[in-house]
């Protein structure tokens, strides 16, 4: 699992192989304990969290973990790359092109630099094992009679272009910090310091939730149309990125391949905005001298309460469900399944902020050292 210096961790959109007990030692000596015991660590870590314990702060860091600052499965689509654009079948440019006009994407392009966004987040998960009754949901776990412990908290968010952005993240008693200068994403929490990003920049979820009709768009600009389907009573068009075996290696290690990852966009037929997202994931994990387990992750957001600003429809709320399922040697008959709930709202936001340059984005020092050419990743 460990070369000559620490594996660069992906920016979580799953387990952590650094999630250990030694997250609050002194980092020079945790470091030389993690790198002498990196397998015993992830048997340690499989054993603790798999049966997905019910210890409150275990649980935050999990939900922080999958649902804190996941990234888009796939960079921006630059805008002027022909050869992707003629990929693009007319149903899916002409549903883009409404995206566009009803969001003001234009407007956003040509006028907005930067943008400042504020918000609170309420977090909470439910532990579904194995037999569990199929037709629970989570409809009432945030308002606290779901069984799970809600965690409240606010997070910040700064971006100058989609390439460059900053966020802060404050749930509970944890605090995570995540940015991209457009070169490097990276992330910082209290259980493991400043580390890149597997996989290179790409937008951050949150932005993608409505928060800048750009970023979506250019996101989307790939896409396939799959077809339409009606979500919460609206029929929206579905549009579709699949990433690609060669990024998706990029994000894999020697004890984690991500084997698919797909992301899909609906777009509302009225409206034309987008109104849910759903990305799903399948990781195969399998520490050195221990059995192959498989976890699948779906994320399935709602999307809604868009408000002008300054001509740009903004989307001032919405709500996340996650479910993530386990199988495979090791798990009980028929798999093991953990669901997680979010619901988020939109307090403030500001386009083109006085003073926000490209130094706010800079990324810590240990960042640059460990994205050094000679590094083993």
């Amino acid at each position: 699992m460990m070369g000559s210096r620490r594996r660069l961790a992906p920016l979580t959109e799953g387990p952590s192989d650094q999630d250990d007990p030694l997250d609050h030692a002194p980092y020079a000596s945790s470091y030389l304990k993690k790198k002498q015991s990196s397998s015993r660590s992830w048997m340690e870590w499989l054993k603790e969290q798999l049966p997905l314990l019910s210890h409150k702060k275990s649980n935050l860091k999990i939900l922080l973990a999958v649902l804190g600052c996941p990234l888009s499965p796939l960079p921006l689509t630059q805008r002027k790359t022909s050869a992707v654009v003629a990929q693009v079948n007319s149903s899916a440019q002409y549903i883009i092109r409404q995206f566009e006009a009803a969001s003001g994407c234009k407007r956003a392009e040509e006028a907005v630099k930067n943008m400042y966004v504020m918000g609170k987040v309420k977090m909470v998960m439910v532990q579904v094992e194995c037999g569990a009754n199929s037709s629970y949901t989570l409809s009432s776990s945030l308002s606290g009679s779901g069984g799970g412990v809600v965690e409240e908290g606010c997070f910040v968010i700064w971006q100058m272009a989609p390439e460059k952005w900053l966020m802060e993240l404050d749930v509970g008693t944890h605090k995570v910090v995540a940015g991209s200068d457009g070169k490097i994403a990276w992330r910082h929490t209290p259980w493991l310091p400043s580390h890149a990003a597997k996989g290179g920049v790409r937008p951050l979820r949150r932005i993608l939730q409505g928060l800048d009709p750009f970023t979506v768009a250019s996101t989307f600009l790939g896409a396939d149309y799959v077809g339409e389907k009606q979500i919460s009573d609206e029929d929206c068009f579905m549009l579709k990125l699949a990433v690609d075996r060669e990024a998706l290696v990029e994000r894999s290690d020697s004890a984690a391949e991500i084997i698919k990852h797909n992301l899909v966009g609906y777009m509302s037929q009225r409206s034309g905005l987008l109104v849910h997202l759903e990305d799903s994931y399948l990781t195969r994990i399998q520490p050195p001298g221990s059995q192959a387990t498989y976890w699948e992750t779906t994320i399935a957001s709602s999307i809604g309460d868009y408000r002008a600003i300054e001509g740009i429809m903004v989307a001032h709320s919405g709500h996340s469900s996650v479910t993530i399922t386990r199988f495979g040697d090791g798990v009980k008959v028929g798999g093991a399944t953990t669901r997680m709930e979010e619901a988020w709202a939109i307090e403030d936001l500001v386009f083109n902020v006085p003073g926000l340059s490209v130094d706010c984005f800079i990324p810590p020092a240990e960042v640059h050292k460990e994205s050094l050419p000679d590094i083993t990743s």
